[in-house]
C-alpha cells in the first residue's frame, strides 16, 4: 500500500486535487492544523481512502515528522500545498516569511528522514509572484518565463503583499536547494506549480455557503456591491481556473517530464468591468442589484503589462485551459445556489 501526502488539504486549491486523486484510485493523506478542520474535511469527502492528519504549527522545524515516522515508506508522492496567506497575521517576517521556508523544509526533512527511499515525487505549490514582483508585471516591457525570479527579498517586504511574494520565492528556493544540496540522499522528483490569480467554484457547495477566503471571496466582493455603488476592487490578473491548477498538480506529481520544472499558468486577462460584463450576461436576474459601472468599457489592453511567455510550460502540461468566462460563470453560478439566490 502507497499514500499520497498532500498539505494543507483544507485548502482552497488542496481540495480540488484531493478530488483528482481519489477518483485516480490515491490512498490520500492530508495535513491541517485542528481537529475541527479535520472533522469537516472528513465529512466533505467521505471517502474511506481519505485519512486526516493533524499538524499544529508549520514553524515548528520537525513539524511534520510525526506523520512521515507514522507512515515512513508508505508515502510514494507528496504535495506541498500549505502557505501562510491569512491577511490579519501582522508579524510579516515571522508569520509569512519564515512559516513558509520553515514549513517547506519541515516537509522535505521529514521525507529526508523517514522516506527516502520511497518517495519518487514532490511538487511544492508556488505562485507565480515567485517570479517577478508587482513593480515587473505592470512593466510593457518586461518579459516573464519559467528561468524568472522576483528581485525582492526580505528587506523589502513593506506590507501584505509584498511578505506573500517573498514568503514564496524563498520557500521555493529553499525547496530547490535542499533538492541540490541532498541529492545524494533523495532521489524524489521535483517540480513547482505558479500559478497566478486562481478562481473558480469550490471544491464543494458546502464550502460556499461559508465564509470565502483569499483569491475565491471575489466572487462575495461582487454579490456584495451595490446597484449604484463602485464595482468592488480587483485582486488579480490573468486568472487561472482552480480546477485546471488542480490538473496541472496532478500532472507534475505523476509524470516524469515534469522532473525540475517550474510550472507557470497564466490565464485571460479581464479588468473589473469585464467580470461584471460577464455576470450581467449570464446572470441578467442579478440586473439592478449589483453594480453595473459601465457596460463594454475598459476591457484589458495589451501590452499594458510584462510579456508572459510560458510556452515551455504550455507545452509540458498540453491541455486547454477553462476559458475565463466559464470560470467566472460557474464560480457565481455555484455562489448564487448555496446562498438561495433563485436563479433564470
Amino acid at each position: 500500500m502507497s499514500y499520497t501526502v498532500i498539505t494543507g488539504a483544507n485548502g482552497f486549491i488542496a481540495q480540488h486535487i484531493i478530488k483528482i486523486l481519489l477518483s485516480n484510485g490515491h490512498k490520500v493523506i492530508g495535513t491541517v492544523r485542528t481537529q475541527e478542520k479535520a472533522d469537516t474535511i472528513a465529512n466533505l469527502f467521505d471517502n474511506e481512502n481519505l485519512i486526516l492528519e493533524i499538524v499544529p504549527d508549520l514553524n515548528a522545524v520537525e513539524a511534520f515528522d510525526p506523520l512521515f515516522k507514522k507512515y515512513n515508506t508508505q508515502i510514494k508522492y507528496v504535495l506541498h500545498t500549505a502557505s501562510p496567506v491569512d491577511s490579519t497575521l501582522t508579524d510579516l517576517q515571522n508569520d509569512f516569511i519564515n512559516t513558509a521556508i520553515t514549513g517547506t523544509l519541515s516537509v522535505f526533512n521529514a521525507i529526508k528522514k523517514y522516506a527516502a527511499d520511497s518517495v519518487e515525487s514532490v511538487v511544492y505549490t508556488s505562485s507565480s509572484v515567485a517570479g517577478a514582483n508587482f513593480k515587473t508585471f505592470l512593466d510593457p516591457t518586461a518579459v516573464i518565463n519559467e528561468e524568472s525570479w522576483n528581485p525582492d527579498d526580505r528587506e523589502d517586504v513593506v506590507d501584505i503583499l509584498s511578505a506573500y511574494s517573498v514568503s514564496k520565492k524563498l520557500a521555493e528556493k529553499a525547496a530547490w536547494n535542499f533538492k541540490e544540496e541532498n541529492k545524494d540522499v533523495i532521489k524524489f522528483r521535483l517540480s513547482t506549480v505558479n500559478p497566478f490569480f486562481v478562481t473558480g467554484p469550490q471544491a464543494f457547495d458546502e464550502t460556499a455557503k461559508g465564509k470565502l477566503n483569499t483569491t475565491a471571496s471575489y466572487f462575495e466582493q461582487i454579490l456584495a456591491s451595490k446597484p449604484d455603488g463602485n464595482l468592488a476592487p480587483f485582486i488579480g490578473s490573468p486568472a487561472v481556473d482552480v480546477r485546471d491548477l488542480a490538473k496541472a498538480h496532478y500532472l507534475a506529481l505523476t509524470e516524469p517530464r515534469f522532473d525540475g520544472q517550474r510550472i507557470f499558468l497564466d490565464g485571460e486577462n479581464y479588468t473589473t468591468q469585464q467580470w461584471y460584463d460577464v455576470i450581467h450576461e449570464k446572470f441578467p436576474e442579478l440586473n439592478g442589484k449589483i453594480a453595473k459601472g459601465q457596460p463594454g468599457t475598459n476591457k484589458f489592453q495589451e501590452g499594458s503589462m510584462a510579456k508572459m511567455d510560458f510556452s515551455k510550460s504550455k507545452k509540458l502540461l498540453g491541455f486547454d485551459q477553462i476559458p475565463l468566462k466559464q470560470t467566472i460563470t460557474d464560480g457565481m453560478r455555484q455562489l448564487l445556489r448555496v446562498r438561495g439566490i433563485p436563479q433564470n
